[in-house]
This record gives C-alpha cells, sequence and structure tokens, in this order.
C-alpha cells in the first residue's frame, strides 16, 4: 500500500513576519493517519493557512497507480515504487527539474520538502512549504509520528531573497 501525508503552509506576503513564522514553526511535520479508502494510493492532505491561524484541516483521498498529486508522480517500478517531481507551473524557484526523487522499495518511508512562492494569474503571491510523507508500508495510524525515514530530500530554499 502507498501512503502520502502531504502537509502543505501557505501565507501571503503579509504574513512573512517573524511573529507569523513563528505560527508556522508550531504546525507538525507528521499527523495521525484517518482510516485508509479500499485504494492503492492513499493520499491525507492537510492545509494549514494564514487565513485559518494555521490550523490544519486534513481530506483523505483514494487513488489508484500511476498518479500525479501537485508536484509529484508516483508510479510503480516492478516491486518499487518511483516518486517522480512533475513541474509545478508559475512557482519560484523555477529550477527544479522534474526527475526521480525516491525509488523506494516495498516497507520503507521518505520525506520530500519544499517551498514555493507562486503568483499564478494574479498581481499577489503567496507562498507554500511542503511536507510530504511517503511510506511504501502498511497502514498504521501513526505510521509517520515517530519521524524515522527511510530516505529524505529537503529542496527548501530562501523565498525572500536572503540565504536560508
Amino acid at each position: 500500500m502507498l501512503i502520502v501525508q502531504r502537509i502543505v503552509i501557505r501565507w501571503t506576503k503579509q504574513g512573512r513576519g517573524a511573529d507569523e513564522a513563528a505560527k508556522r514553526r508550531e504546525v507538525p511535520t507528521a499527523f495521525s493517519l484517518p482510516p485508509p479508502p479500499d485504494a492503492q494510493l492513499t493520499c491525507h492532505n492537510i492545509l494549514a493557512d494564514q487565513w485559518t491561524g494555521y490550523e490544519p484541516a486534513g481530506v483523505l483521498d483514494g487513488l489508484g497507480l500511476p498518479a500525479q498529486l501537485n508536484g509529484l508522480r508516483f508510479e510503480q517500478a516492478g516491486p518499487d515504487m518511483r516518486v517522480v517531481r512533475a513541474p509545478v507551473w508559475a512557482a519560484y524557484p523555477t529550477n527544479r527539474h522534474h526527475g526521480q526523487v525516491f525509488l523506494l522499495p516495498p516497507g520503507s518511508r521518505a520525506r520530500y520538502q519544499a517551498n514555493f512562492r507562486f503568483s499564478g494569474s494574479s498581481t499577489e503571491w503567496y507562498y507554500e512549504q511542503w511536507t510530504i510523507n511517503i511510506a511504501f508500508a502498511p497502514f498504521s495510524h501513526d505510521l509517520f509520528l515517530d519521524e524515522r525515514f527511510d530516505f529524505t530530500k529537503d529542496e527548501r530554499v530562501s523565498l525572500y531573497g536572503g540565504p536560508r
């Protein structure tokens, strides 16, 4: 079974100060999982938005494979699971090229982290920080809570122009 927990923290230009940053740091990087749907891929999407005071709200979806979930594609590769970075449009940094992020053998867990500044078709921009916990393993409610991962990739950058 493939289980993906995608935690997105979203804020605007007005939320860039130290007080707001402290609130964002309080958002956990893993949550307990709700019961899974009957599907090849369970996706637990969690959004912590500036407009709600960074109060996490989750939605659970069941998908077939291969699947694409906002920036990552998941596909079977023999007995393993391939995780590939897909383009994220209207986002900075623009130099994140698509390509394999992980090749997960059965029983393994991974964490991918990235952040972006989005503009889309608006003149205003907003920011997102992603923490994506992935398990190609049997389901358990506390699967990611111990924060132990076989593979990690951190592609977070400074979104405001200074060093990270």
